[in-house]
């Protein structure tokens, strides 16, 4: 109980911190608006993070939550291929109306030039055990090739999807992400479906 609660807190810091990045801007939102906004204290805070730049590395908590959400809500009879491309599709429409451009790009970035902690590289998170999962299950249905490894077809996608937003966020979000994600994806995946 005591884990769930300790996971609760920071989660409220996390969805706190970037609903407030969105709306005010990184540079303009204090720990204090964090704080006010997460229902918790200071001292829990700090609990956590060791200052308001910690909080760049949690989007990929707040995209594994998001995953979470999706899984608990994708449709039972949905195939395996449709349901990596939904993933991906209503992420990306959350990231354009929840991520600010520069807030990505500085996670991004940040994760170029890190010597520690690789956080969207973890393969212990919900994200690659989720993929790895959906991948798995459509090889043993007959819906994905089964001359890839599913740590090969999980690699690819993780790749495609960065390379997607790493290209909206130099173009400067000139174009929709999960627009164009929808189109190009499943031209750029499609030799993971079985013929």
């Amino acid at each position: 109980m005591a884990k769930r609660n300790a996971r609760n807190t920071r989660s409220r810091i996390v969805q706190a911190a970037w609903e407030l990045f969105y709306e005010n801007g990184y540079d303009a939102t204090t720990v204090d608006e964090i704080v006010e906004r997460s229902g918790t204290s200071k001292g829990s805070f700090y609990h956590y993070f060791a200052g308001k730049d910690a909080l760049l590395s949690s989007l990929s908590t707040l995209f594994d939550e998001k995953y979470e959400e999706l899984k608990a809500n994708m449709p039972a009879d949905m195939n395996s291929f449709d349901q990596l491309i939904y993933l991906n599709r209503e992420l990306f429409f959350m990231i354009e109306n929840s991520v600010s451009l520069e807030l990505l790009a500085r996670l991004l970035s940040t994760q170029l030039v890190t010597t520690s902690e690789k956080h969207l590289m973890d393969h212990n998170r919900y994200y690659f055990r989720l993929l790895r999962k959906i991948c798995m299950e459509g090889q043993q249905k007959g819906e994905l090739r089964g001359d890839i490894s599913v740590n090969e077809m999980v690699r690819s996608y993780a790749i495609q999807e960065r390379a997607l937003m790493y290209d909206w966020c130099i173009c400067g979000g000139n174009y929709s992400l999960s627009q164009y994600s929808s189109q190009q994806l499943p031209l750029i995946l499609g030799y993971l479906k079985k013929e």
